[in-house]
C-alpha cells in the first residue's frame, strides 16, 4: 500500500520540476523581452539629443542602467589618439570625485582599450597585468567590462563598467547589450558633432557678415579688430583673444588688441616671432597649435603673461593677400578641450574672410585719405598763390613805405608789421608743407612723423588721442632733435596705453624761436609707485643729450602730464 503512494508521487514530482523550469524559462524571457524594451529605450532617448555634451551623458547613465552596474564611465580619446581628453562618470558624488583628484588620461587598465579597441570582460580588474591599481579615496572596484565606442571609422572613446550589482560578474549578455549600445550611441555622436558643426558653421557666418557691414558702415579698423576677435572668442569658447601685428623692418609682434586675462600686461606689448605661438603662425603662414600654452617649453618670447591657461591656436590673418596682416590667437583654460581641425578649419576661412574685410576696408580709407589729400593740395596751392603772395606784396610796400616816415617810432611800427607779415609766411610756408605730406619726402618731417606716431598708438589706447602742432617744426627743428621728439612721444603714448588705463590723452608739440617743447596729458590713474623707471630714464637720457629738460608730474585734473623740450639752435 505504501509503495503504490510512493508511485503515486513520482510524476506529481517530475511535474512540478518541469513547472519550475517553464516558469524559470519564461522568467528569463520576461527579463529578456525587458531588457530588449530598456535597450530599445536607450537608444531613443540617445537619439534624441543634439547637444553633445547631453548625449554623452545619456550614453553613460544608460549603459550603468542596461548593465546593472554600480560605477560607469566614458573616456573621449584625445587628437593624439593615446590620451583621453574627456571623461564622464556615473556612480561618484561630487565629493567623492573632488577626494580623487584629475579625471584620468588614459594610463593602465583604461588604456588597454586605447592600443587594442575591443570589447574587455574581467571577473577582477585587480589581476590583469595593465592594471596599476586606484588612486587614493578611489572607491574599490572589481567586476570590469569595457566597449569601444566607434564614430564611423575611428574610435571615439570608450565605455568603462565595473561593480555589477549584487556581486555577480558582467556576462556575455552584458557584453551584448553595451555593445550595441554602443552602435547606437555613434550613430548619436555623430548626428550631434554634425549638428553641432553646421550651428557652428552658422555662427561664423553670421560674424562674417556683421564684420563685413561694420566695415561698411564706416566704424575704425581697431572696433572692427575687436569685434573680430570678439566673436572668435565666443563661438570657440575662448578664454583669451589677442591679435599681434608685424613691427615692420623687424622680426618681432606687437599686440594691437588684447581680450579676457591680464589685458594690460599684454596690451601694446612687442615680442620677438621666434619663441611665440603667434610668431610661429606669422612665420610659417598657416595655424599652430599647442595643448599648453602657459608651460610649453618652445614659448620663451616675451615676459610670462598666460598663467593658467592651456590649449591654444594661432591662426594667421590675410594669407591669401601674399602678406600677414595680423595673427589671431585664441586660449582655453588648462584643462579644457583642445583645439581640433573641425574647429580650427572653419576658424582659418573666418579668419581669411576677416582679413579681405580689412584689407578692403583700408583700401576704403585709402581712396577717402587721397581725397582728403587732393583737398589739401587744392588749399595749399590757394594758400601759395593767394596769401603769400598777397601778404609779400604788402610787406614790399610797407617795407618802402617806410622811408617816407619821419616820426621814428612810426617807422618802428611799420617795420616791425613787416617782420610779422614775414614771420606769418614762414607759418603759412610750414602749414603748406604739412598739407602736402604726400608728396615725395614731405612724410619725414616732424609734422608727419608725430601724426603717424600718434595714430600709430589708437589701437593701443583704444580712443584716438588729441594732437595740436605749433610752429615751424619741419624748418626749425633740427632731424636729430626731431628724432628724439619722436622717439619720447612713442614712449609716452605707450605708457599711456599699457600704465595709465586712460580715457582721453592730449598731445601738444610745438615749435617757438628758442625750442621745441612736447607735451603729453592724460587722465588716467597716475604714476604708479612701483613701477618700472626705465622708459623714464630713457627720456630724461634724451633731453640731457641735446641740452633740453624732462618732467612728469601729477596733473592738475588728475592723471598725468609729461614735458619735454630741448633748445633750438640760432
Amino acid at each position: 500500500m505504501g509503495g503504490d503512494v510512493e508511485r503515486s508521487r513520482i510524476p506529481q514530482l517530475r511535474l512540478d520540476e518541469l513547472l519550475e523550469e517553464l516558469q524559470a524559462r519564461i522568467d528569463a524571457a520576461r527579463g529578456t523581452r525587458d531588457r530588449v524594451h530598456s535597450l530599445l529605450e536607450a537608444v531613443l532617448s540617445v537619439g534624441r539629443e543634439l547637444d553633445l555634451t547631453q548625449v554623452l551623458r545619456r550614453i553613460v547613465e544608460a549603459a550603468a542602467v542596461l548593465a546593472d552596474a554600480r560605477y560607469a564611465a566614458l573616456g573621449v580619446i584625445g587628437p593624439d589618439g593615446e590620451t583621453l581628453s574627456q571623461f564622464l562618470t556615473v556612480g561618484l558624488s561630487e565629493e567623492e570625485i573632488a577626494r580623487i583628484g584629475p579625471y584620468p588620461t588614459g594610463k593602465g587598465l583604461l588604456g588597454e582599450l586605447i592600443r587594442h579597441p575591443e570589447a574587455l570582460r574581467l571577473a577582477d580588474l585587480n589581476e590583469h597585468p595593465a592594471s596599476y591599481g586606484c588612486p587614493a579615496h578611489h572607491p574599490t572596484m572589481r567586476t570590469f567590462l569595457g566597449v569601444p565606442v566607434r564614430v564611423r571609422d575611428e574610435v571615439f572613446g570608450n565605455l568603462y563598467l565595473t561593480d555589477k550589482r549584487g556581486g555577480e560578474e558582467f556576462d556575455a549578455d552584458d557584453e551584448s547589450v553595451i555593445a550595441t549600445l554602443a552602435v547606437a550611441a555613434g550613430v548619436a555622436i555623430d548626428n550631434a558633432r554634425l549638428y553641432e558643426e553646421a550651428q557652428r558653421q552658422q555662427r561664423w557666418l553670421s560674424a562674417s557678415a556683421e564684420i563685413n557691414r561694420t566695415l561698411l558702415s564706416g566704424t575704425s579698423r581697431s572696433d572692427v579688430v575687436e569685434l573680430i576677435a570678439q566673436r572668435a572668442r565666443e563661438i570657440t569658447g575662448a578664454d583669451l583673444a589677442d591679435v599681434s601685428v608685424p613691427v615692420a623692418g623687424t622680426d618681432t609682434l606687437r599686440v594691437e588688441l588684447a581680450l579676457g586675462g591680464d589685458t594690460a600686461g599684454r596690451l601694446g606689448l612687442v615680442v620677438a616671432q621666434d619663441g611665440s605661438l603667434s610668431g610661429k603662425a606669422c612665420a610659417d603662414a598657416s595655424p599652430v597649435t599647442t595643448a599648453d600654452l602657459d608651460g610649453d617649453p618652445r614659448l620663451t618670447a616675451g615676459p610670462r603673461r598666460f598663467e593658467g591657461l592651456g590649449p591654444a591656436v594661432a591662426v594667421p590673418l590675410g594669407r591669401s593677400a601674399g602678406r600677414i596682416a595680423g595673427v589671431l590667437l585664441l586660449a582655453r583654460r588648462a584643462g579644457e578641450a583642445l583645439f581640433t581641425e573641425r574647429e580650427i578649419g572653419p576658424l582659418l576661412g573666418f579668419a581669411d574672410q576677416a582679413a579681405l574685410a580689412l584689407e578692403l576696408g583700408e583700401r576704403r580709407r585709402d581712396a577717402e585719405q587721397l581725397a582728403m589729400l587732393e583737398d589739401r593740395d587744392r588749399i595749399a596751392r590757394d594758400l601759395h598763390d593767394l596769401a603769400i603772395q598777397r601778404l609779400f606784396a604788402t610787406g614790399m610796400t610797407l617795407q618802402s613805405a617806410a622811408r617816407f616816415i619821419d616820426h621814428s617810432g612810426a617807422s618802428d611800427r611799420v617795420l616791425r608789421a613787416v617782420g610779422d607779415l614775414d614771420e606769418t609766411i614762414k607759418i603759412i610756408r610750414s602749414t603748406i608743407f604739412g598739407l602736402r605730406a604726400r608728396e615725395e619726402g614731405a612724410g619725414q618731417g616732424l609734422r608727419a612723423r608725430a601724426v603717424r606716431t600718434t595714430e600709430e598708438a589708437q589701437a593701443a589706447l583704444g580712443f584716438p588721442p588729441r594732437l595740436s602742432m605749433e610752429g615751424l617744426l619741419d624748418t626749425d627743428v633740427p632731424a636729430e632733435v626731431a628724432d628724439h621728439v619722436v622717439a619720447v612721444l612713442g614712449e609716452a603714448l605707450s605708457n599711456a596705453a599699457r600704465h595709465a588705463g586712460a580715457r582721453r590723452v592730449e598731445v601738444v608739440l610745438q615749435a617757438t624761436g628758442a625750442q621745441v617743447r612736447l607735451t603729453v596729458q592724460d587722465d588716467g590713474v597716475g604714476i604708479p609707485e612701483q613701477g618700472r623707471r626705465s622708459g623714464l630714464r630713457n627720456l630724461a637720457e634724451r633731453a640731457d643729450g641735446v641740452g633740453g629738460a624732462f618732467e612728469i608730474a601729477p596733473a592738475p585734473e588728475g592723471g598725468t602730464r609729461l614735458d619735454w623740450w630741448a633748445p633750438l639752435g640760432a
